[in-house]
């Protein structure tokens, strides 16, 4: 039998430092592997058959459960349905949110008492310490994961101290197609948060504004050198000098490889200079790729949503006290946009937009 497995991680919420006890799987098993096991101990059943029955069963308890009804299989788990939200008063009606439903599984404490008992630990040693970016956000336009040149870049995470003097520490902007810069101007480092002014490598187009920003420290003077790279890209804004199809701009394109930008500006209406964000989403009921106009501010105001489906000409409405009345946008490459949206960017993609044409 094998053992389960565990290794001590810092706590980096708590003062003075814990550790948390993490599981470590040893890997994932599924329908294949419960055939294989079940037919090698009950030679009565074949592989295929047991197979078969896993899905069979999954699907009768959703179909109970979409009819209304819950699922107990004794001394093992437990099935049922549960609300999200809440009304301000009985006859209001059901709030419309894609999480209102849940669907609740439970264990039966007689299945956790035995592999309690029947179980084996094995502590592992802990993983090196690395420095972890988890987020970044511009301090002058309170926006996440955006690179702007006259603002200052805030890094939040752990261990991200690092000796300024070291000229092997410290952080990299690199973009995604072509250049990169060491940073050199830092407000302020510390192990949790570092403040710097962004340095931000040209690209050999316009439209190429996606960018990767790296952090390498060194904990003590003869230690070995330790890198963490922040998991989401961060983006610069675009400058559009142009409304007009003659001087088009590349926007909502990214992954370093694409020759053309996916989107263009090829039109539209403005009174005056303004900067807003152009967003692609794609909606989770429907799997739909939407674009609309977007305010400086989360939350803040938008314009309507246009449904977007293949290649060719969208028009996005401008919002409420917007200087920018409507774009015009080409989408020239659906299928890479669609791709990049829902896996590069966790399904919402967003541009800054400079638009100086007044």
């Amino acid at each position: 039998m094998e053992t389960i497995q565990w290794r001590p991680e810092v706590n980096p919420l708590t003062t003075p430092p814990s550790y948390r006890i993490q599981f470590v799987p040893r890997g994932t098993s599924g329908y294949e592997e419960m055939a294989a096991d079940i037919a090698a101990t009950n030679p009565n059943f074949t592989e295929d058959m047991i197979k078969s029955l896993g899905p069979l069963m999954m699907s009768w308890i959703q179909n109970q459960l979409i009819n209304g009804r819950q699922v107990t299989l004794q001394d093992a788990f437990s099935f049922h349905i549960s609300f999200s939200g809440k009304l301000d008063s009985p006859d209001d009606p059901l709030p419309e949110r894609d999480d209102l439903l849940q669907v609740n599984v439970r264990v039966s404490q007689p299945f956790v008492k035995e592999i309690r008992h029947k179980c084996k630990l094995e502590r592992l040693p802990m993983l090196a310490k690395l420095p972890v970016i988890t987020s970044t956000e511009d301090t002058k336009l309170k926006l996440a994961d955006v690179l702007y040149w006259a603002g200052v870049l805030k890094m939040t995470g752990s261990n991200l101290d690092f000796d300024e003097s070291n000229p092997n520490c410290g952080c990299v902007i690199a973009g995604t197609w072509t250049g990169a810069t060491r940073q050199t101007t830092y407000a302020s480092i510390s192990n949790s948060t570092v403040l710097l002014v962004p340095d931000i490598p040209g690209q050999n187009e316009s439209w190429k504004n996606e960018y990767t920003l790296t952090l390498t420290t060194q904990y003590s003077e003869h230690g070995t050198l330790r890198s963490g790279t922040c998991r989401r890209k961060l983006r610069s804004p675009l400058i559009v000098t142009s409304l007009s199809p003659e001087q088009e701009t590349g926007i909502l394109t990214g992954g370093g490889t694409a020759t053309a930008a996916y989107v263009s500006i090829i039109g539209g209406t403005a009174t005056a200079n303004e900067m807003l964000r152009i967003q692609a989403v794609i909606d989770s009921r429907t799997g739909q790729l939407l674009l609309n106009l977007l305010d400086m501010q989360e939350g803040g105001r938008a314009g309507a949503t246009v449904a977007v489906t293949t290649n060719e000409e969208y028009n996005l409405p401008g919002f409420s006290g917007s200087g920018v009345s409507n774009l015009i946008i080409a989408v020239n490459n659906y299928d890479a946009l669609l791709d990049l949206t829902r896996n590069g960017y966790a399904s919402r993609l967003v541009d800054i937009l400079d638009i100086r044409i007044a």
